[in-house]
């Protein structure tokens, strides 16, 4: 079957008997072409299925009204929440984004940022996979002074835009709840140490164990490679089988924290009474699990929304945009649940 050639606005043009330029401003409801006019080309387009290439315009402004995101994995909640943020954000702008995911392999990650450079993204907001320790890829961007926003897992080395969490003093604050709740031998699982949110989170565990005279038993320390839900549990399943387990797990993510809930629950463990949990994200699986997992507040869709906000700034070079090295902080807190609560269950 032949394939039906696109309907262009030169089409239009011969249809009607108009100029190609007055087809092109009555499409963009341009103020010197009359209403009766655009009415005209505007009906005449849908009846013959015209849509605008919007490639090709960009490839002649060099330029898109589209931004680059680039997550690690799209079904994970903070992703999705992330990506909501932009959205809503870039849509009220007239933006539209183009969305990629590495599922945190490095090779995927360049060739994903590659593709967005090559589709002439506006700006790009990325947050780095697990693999990720040289972000040289981004480099393209900043060449061509294309604008780059790193959100949550974040380079060290990199001249950009940032929105992070405090990850330190979430971890720290979890720990001291932990330990306020009477736990003594508190276990914690780790991610890759060269993420600088998994490099907080857990100096953050180690400096509130420090602060309240508690030692930091490096047995207790688990590093993950991915923080799945498999290694969650077959970390609880090696921590419950030494002569001297743990009575609370620090996780670095929920997906973790609630396999470990499932884990000990499976070996017959109390939970909080024997084993106090507490995770970090607040995933909507948090409070459908039995018992309701404690965990740290993420505010994915509030950062997407500032991602958003600072591309715009600097492309639409908005009065008062800040500087490309800014780094922006969000607050996070505590939501304390019925597997860390030991001593006031709800």
């Amino acid at each position: 079957m032949k394939k039906k050639k696109s309907f262009t606005i030169y089409d239009l043009a011969r249809k009607l008997n108009y100029s190609p330029s007055t087809i092109s401003r009555a499409l963009k409801n341009h103020h010197s072409i009359s209403e009766k006019t655009i009415e005209i080309v505007k009906k005449a387009a849908e009846e013959e299925g015209y849509r605008p290439n919007i490639l090709a315009a960009s490839l002649r402004n060099n330029q898109s009204k589209t931004i680059g995101v680039l997550v690690t994995r799209i079904n994970r909640p903070f992703s999705s929440s992330l990506i909501s943020g932009i959205e809503n954000a870039a849509s009220k702008e007239g933006y539209n984004i183009l969305i990629s995911q590495s599922n945190d392999l490095y090779k995927n990650e360049v060739a994903s940022v590659k593709a967005l450079f090559d589709s002439r993204v506006c700006g790009i907001i990325a947050t780095l996979g697990m693999e990720t320790e040289n972000v040289k890829h981004f480099d393209q961007f900043a060449k061509i002074g294309v604008p780059v926003v790193f959100v949550d897992r974040v380079p060290a080395d990199f001249e950009s835009y940032t929105v992070v969490i405090d990850n330190y003093t979430a971890a720290f604050n979890a720990t001291i709840h932990l330990i306020e709740q009477g736990c003594t031998r508190i276990a914690h699982f780790a991610g890759a140490q060269h993420l600088n949110v998994y490099r907080g989170r857990k100096k953050g565990y180690v400096d509130a164990l420090i602060k309240n005279g508690l030692a930091v038993d490096d047995s207790l320390i688990i590093t993950m490679k991915s923080l799945s839900a498999e290694e969650g549990e077959t970390a609880t399943e090696q921590l419950m089988q030494t002569a001297n387990p743990p009575d609370g797990i620090f996780c670095s993510n929920d997906t973790t924290a609630v396999s470990a809930i499932l884990t000990l629950k499976k070996l017959g463990v109390k939970i909080p009474e024997e084993v106090a949990v507490i995770g970090f994200n607040d995933d909507p699986i948090a409070s459908i699990v039995e018992p309701a997992l404690s965990t740290v507040s993420h505010p994915a869709q509030e950062m997407g929304e500032l991602c958003t906000r600072r591309i715009l700034q600097h492309v639409l070079k908005k009065e008062g945009t800040p500087k490309i090295e800014e780094r922006s902080v969000l607050d996070t807190h505590l939501i304390i649940r019925a597997s860390s609560n030991r001593k006031n269950n709800p």
